[in-house]
């Protein structure tokens, strides 16, 4: 269902104007949607997620003033992180694989999705001191990536001990939405807060509202600006 005041999300207008264009209002009603959930649109940061779309969408965003961009996977990442795009701040999403984190490292500014001590210890090698954030898994959903809210806090630990700069936290909601969503955002809001987090990342197009409201500072928006994607192909990590 979309929520209310969400943009439609038919295809945009061709070309990179178009594009530009379409994003630019898309982004207009995202904070619209941030404001009545009772955030500050100072405050809570839109991290455009360009996965699945090509280097025209980074564009595209960044014409319209956001300059955070998220990718999901390694090789989509390194091709549209080149020179043209020197500025913006690049964010991984989810788990990376070990022997990527060398390549990435130059280029990510934030890794959110963290999970794993390994992970981390491979981001201090090759980032040290880089942002990253812990990924909570709250809906039971077996596969997801993330560590269970009892764990968070000996993560944290672990992390911080290897000089990263561990900002927050990154939840994904159950699938659903409603009840759950809502006690996952704030069962992660509670969990940041308790560790003295500065950075709560949740909320996607469909549920940023209920994110916001539970005090999300950071909301991953792909669908909500660029329109649907295309039939997912396979995309190596």
């Amino acid at each position: 269902m979309t929520a209310p005041g969400a943009a439609a999300e038919g295809p945009v207008r061709s070309g990179p104007a178009g594009l530009a264009a379409a994003v630019t209002e898309r982004l207009a009603v995202v904070r619209r949607r941030i404001s009545a959930a009772g955030g500050n649109c100072a405050g809570v940061r839109v991290v455009a997620v360009t996965k699945g779309f090509g280097s025209e969408a980074v564009a595209a965003a960044a014409a319209a003033g956001l300059l955070d961009i998220g990718e999901n996977y390694a090789s989509e990442l390194l091709a549209k992180a080149t020179a043209d795009t020197a500025g913006l701040r690049w964010h991984f999403l989810g788990a990376v694989q070990r022997n990527k984190v060398a390549r990435l490292s130059s280029r990510v500014a934030c890794w959110q999705g963290v999970d794993r001590l390994a992970e981390g210890e491979a981001i201090a090698r090759c980032a040290p001191g880089a942002e990253v954030l812990v990924e909570v898994e709250l809906s039971g959903v077996a596969g997801r990536g993330g560590v269970p809210g009892s764990e968070v806090e000996k993560l944290v630990g672990q992390l911080r001990r290897l000089d990263l700069d561990v900002a927050g936290l990154m939840t994904v909601a159950p699938p659903g939405g409603g009840a759950a969503s809502r006690s996952a955002f704030a069962e992660t809001a509670r969990l940041a807060a308790g560790l003295g987090l500065r950075e709560v990342s949740m909320g996607m197009t469909d549920d940023l509202d209920e994110a916001v409201a539970a005090g999300s500072t950071m909301v991953r928006i792909g669908r909500g600006l660029f329109g649907p994607r295309r039939a997912p192909a396979q995309v190596p990590q």
